[in-house]
């Protein structure tokens, strides 16, 4: 098997190895590629969140919520947007683009007036927000959307996401790629993948198993 742990560390660290030096930190991500995928097929296509051993990334989490779910969020989320501001921001193009960096929770409650509000802005990308379940661990949630990637087919027989920084740890990273082709490999068998590659944001794609 060419995705085993072995394989996957050799081309982390052959990807850290010649990423180069840039004056910004550089991100190291996945790319998988399947053959005999038809896409025509809609259970065919790709729809996945994986939650990662290791945040790749400090991603932003912002909370859709009033009352005393807003007020105890406020030092475990790094934005909360109540019902009030969800309508004055789907009015200012500003304040919608500044949400496309955030990744977002919800009040249950609230998830209608985000969809009417912000689902066209949301939706194409992948950030509708996951609703909140009653007496669930914020801070538990919080930890797993930071760890969260989507990888999704569009056109091409194709995923994509992020699997950690240069600054990491490679067995941090090596374990992050296993999640990601231990979930892939459950819904896509292996002998359908075509290739799989590790890459820094400016280095050379490094084949897995290559």
């Amino acid at each position: 098997m060419h995705y085993d742990k072995k394989h996957i560390g050799q081309a982390v660290q052959q990807a850290l190895t010649d990423k180069g030096e840039k004056k910004f930190t550089q991100s190291l991500d996945l790319a998988i590629s399947f053959r005999d995928l038809d896409l025509k097929r809609p259970e065919n296509r790709i729809n996945l969140d994986v939650v990662l051993p290791f945040a790749p990334k400090k991603k932003p989490v912002a909370l859709f919520a009033d009352g005393e779910l807003a007020y105890n969020a406020k030092d475990q989320v790094d934005k909360v947007i109540g019902k009030a501001d969800i309508e004055s921001i789907s009015k200012d193009k500003k304040r919608r683009k500044e949400l496309l960096d955030y990744r977002f929770l919800s009040d249950p409650k609230l998830m209608a007036d985000v969809g009417k509000n912000l689902g066209q802005t949301l939706a194409p990308r992948g950030l509708l927000p996951k609703p909140l379940p009653p007496g669930a661990n914020l801070r538990d949630a919080v930890d797993r959307i930071r760890r969260s990637v989507s990888l999704k087919t569009k056109n091409l027989p194709v995923v994509h996401c992020i699997i950690g920084n240069e600054r990491m740890p490679p067995d941090e990273i090596t374990e992050n790629v296993q999640a990601v082709m231990e979930a892939v490999l459950k819904i896509v068998p292996e002998h359908q993948v075509a290739s799989v590659f590790v890459k820094s944001t400016m280095g050379k794609p490094v084949k897995v198993g290559g």
